[in-house]
């Protein structure tokens, strides 16, 4: 079976890096799905205070990323990534379900 969400080096590097100057009763990053954006489906990242029953808990390279359970079928086998370009930062989802993706990028269709 495929692993929900995978992390590369950059992007768990990074989340250790924010984790390191948030408040201490942050335990994680929480990922999850949302309805919007042009093309109907948004990632939604948020700093994770709790495990919610449902979570999907994932460790990888130091670094916990709880997956909310209604996101999970959309995120199967997702590689999360962190781009840093000359002007610009984020988090990019690499996501082999996705069939479509708006032009900005924020925003996906299964």
């Amino acid at each position: 079976m495929h692993p929900i969400i995978k992390l590369s080096d950059n992007a768990a590097s990074r989340i250790k890096e924010i984790m390191s100057g948030v408040e201490s009763n942050s335990i994680g990053v929480r990922v999850a799905v949302k309805s919007g954006g042009c093309a109907g489906m948004s990632y939604v990242m948020e700093y994770a205070k709790e495990i919610n029953p449902s979570d999907e808990i994932i460790e990888d390279k130091g670094v916990k990323v709880f997956v909310d359970a209604a996101a999970v079928m959309y995120l199967l086998g997702t590689e999360m990534d962190y781009k840093k370009e000359e002007f610009s930062s984020s988090f990019v989802f690499n996501n082999p379900n996705e069939s479509e993706r708006c032009g900005c990028g924020e925003s996906f269709k299964v």
